[in-house]
C-alpha cells in the first residue's frame, strides 16, 4: 500500500456500512449506487489483503479484521475532518472556504502534502515520491483549490507552508498513523509477524534501557522492526505530535509540555558530577562544588534538565567567573571533551552507567541536593497501541525498572 492511504472514499463507505447496518444506505449517504458502494467495499479489501465484512443476503458481519480496521478508519477519518476544520478557521477568506472538504480529498493529495511538508520542496517532495515535478505542483494547488484557502507560500529557500496547511498536515499524519497501525493489525489477525514502533529517544535511555528494549523485541519475533530516532526534545516532541514517532522516552518535563499528550512516570535517575578518571579530582573524598570551579565545565544546554539544575539550582553561571566553557548535550562529545583534559560536567548516573563500569568516567565525591529527574515515556493522548507495539512498551517498562535497581545498588 502506497505511504499507508488506502482509497479514502472507499473507506469512507466502509465506516457508513458499519454504522448503519447496511450497504445500500452507505451508498446513499456518499452519493453512490448501491453497486458503486459495494464494489468500493470490494476495492478496499483488495488493497488490504483481507476481508472485512462477511457476506448474507439481507445483512453483513464484519470479521475481525474488519472490526480491527472499522476502529483504526473510523479514528483517521475523525483526524481527517478535525484537521479540516481547524484549516478552514485559519484560512483566509469566509466565502472561499469549502465546508467539508475532507469529504472529497484523495489519498494521492494527502500523500503529496505531507511529502511537500515533510522536504519543503515540490521538488524534493516529488523526488521522494518517486513522481514528477509537475504532478506534485498539480496535486498540491488542486488541493488548495478543494480547500479554498491558501496552503503553500513561496520562499527563495522553498515552500512554507500557511497555518492552514500546518493543522491539514497534522490531520492527515495522525490519520496516517491510524492507517498503518491498522494494517498492522490486520497483518497480525492473518498471522504474519509484522508490525513496526518508531521510539524517540533522549540521550539517557539509549545506553542500556532501550538496547536491551529492541533486542528482547527483536529476540522474541521475526519480521518486527523497530525504528530508534534521536534528537533534541523538541524535535522529537513536535514528531510524536504528528504521528510520526509513537512515543518518546527520556527525562519528562514539567509542566507537560503540550495538551495533546500524555506522561507516564517509569523510574528516578540522579544527576552526578564526573570527570576523566585521570583528572585530578577523580577518587578524592569529601569534595564540594567549589572545588570544581577552578577547572572547565562541559554544560549540558539550558533547556536540558541537567541543564535546568546546572543553572537553575546550582547557578553556576553566576560565579564571578563561570567555570561553563562548553555547552553540549551530546554524549559522544562529552566522553571525547573528558579525555581531552580536566574537564568537569553533570550528567545522568544512569546515562554513564556503561562508561563508569570500563572506567573511561568518573563520577566525583560530590553530594547533590534535589537532583533526581524523573525520567518516563511521553505519548500522545487516545493512542492506542497495537498489540506488537503494546510488547515493546512492556520491554521498556521491564528493562526501565532493572535499571532503577541497578541504580539503587550503587
Amino acid at each position: 500500500m502506497n505511504s499507508g492511504f488506502p482509497n479514502i472514499r472507499h473507506m469512507r463507505v466502509f465506516i457508513e456500512a458499519v454504522r448503519t447496518g447496511s450497504v445500500s444506505t452507505a451508498a446513499r449517504r456518499c452519493h453512490l449506487s448501491q453497486p458503486a458502494a459495494t464494489q468500493a467495499i470490494s476495492r478496499l479489501e483488495a488493497d488490504l489483503g483481507a476481508p472485512l465484512l462477511v457476506r448474507r443476503r439481507e445483512q453483513f458481519s464484519l470479521t475481525k479484521c474488519g472490526k480491527v480496521f472499522e476502529q483504526r478508519a473510523a479514528a483517521a477519518l475523525k483526524y481527517l475532518k478535525d484537521g479540516a476544520r481547524n484549516a478552514m478557521r485559519t484560512g483566509g477568506d469566509a466565502h472561499a472556504r469549502r465546508a467539508n472538504f475532507d469529504h472529497s480529498v484523495t489519498a494521492a493529495q494527502l500523500r503529496n502534502l505531507i511529502a511537500i511538508a515533510n522536504n519543503g520542496s515540490f521538488t524534493v517532495a516529488a523526488r521522494d515520491l518517486n513522481l514528477s515535478q509537475p504532478t506534485v505542483h498539480r496535486a498540491a494547488r488542486s488541493l488548495e483549490a478543494l480547500a479554498g484557502v491558501p496552503l503553500f507560500t513561496a520562499r527563495p529557500s522553498g515552500i512554507t507552508l500557511t497555518p492552514a496547511a500546518e493543522a491539514l498536515v497534522l490531520g492527515a499524519k495522525l490519520a496516517q498513523s491510524e492507517i498503518r497501525q491498522g494494517i498492522e493489525e490486520i497483518s497480525r489477525e492473518l498471522g504474519e509477524d509484522k508490525g513496526t514502533f518508531v521510539l524517540g529517544s533522549l540521550p539517557l535511555a539509549r545506553t542500556k534501557i532501550v538496547p536491551r528494549a529492541v533486542h528482547a523485541m527483536v529476540d522474541s519475533t521475526q519480521g518486527v522492526q523497530v525504528r530508534v530516532v534521536d534528537g533534541r526534545y523538541q524535535e522529537l516532541l513536535r514528531s510524536l505530535r504528528e504521528g510520526d514517532i509513537d512515543c518518546l522516552i527520556g527525562a519528562l518535563r514539567y509542566p507537560p509540555p503540550a495538551d495533546d499528550v500524555e506522561q507516564e512516570l517509569l523510574f528516578q535517575d540522579a544527576l552526578v558530577i564526573v570527570a576523566h578518571p585521570a583528572h585530578p579530582l577523580a577518587n578524592k573524598p569529601n569534595l564540594d562544588l567549589e572545588d570544581t570551579l577552578a577547572f572547565p565545565w562541559v554544560a549540558p544546554p539550558k533547556e536540558t534538565p541537567a541543564g535546568q539544575y546546572l543553572f537553575n539550582t546550582l547557578r553556576i553561571h553566576e560565579r564571578k567567573q563561570t567555570p561553563v566553557r562548553v555547552v553540549s548535550s551530546s554524549m559522544v562529545t562529552l566522553r571525547g571533551i573528558l579525555a581531552q583534559g580536566n574537564y568537569i560536567s553533570i550528567v545522568s548516573r544512569h546515562q554513564i552507567g556503561i562508561d563508569e563500569s570500563l572506567g573511561m568516567i568518573a563520577v566525583l565525591d560530590i553530594p547533590l541536593k534535589g537532583h533526581y529527574r524523573d525520567i518516563g515515556l511521553t505519548f500522545r493522548k487516545n493512542w492506542r497501541p497495537t498489540q506488537t507495539q503494546g510488547q515493546f512498551m512492556d520491554y521498556l517498562h521491564r528493562f526501565s525498572a532493572t535499571a532503577s535497581s541497578q541504580d539503587d545498588a550503587k
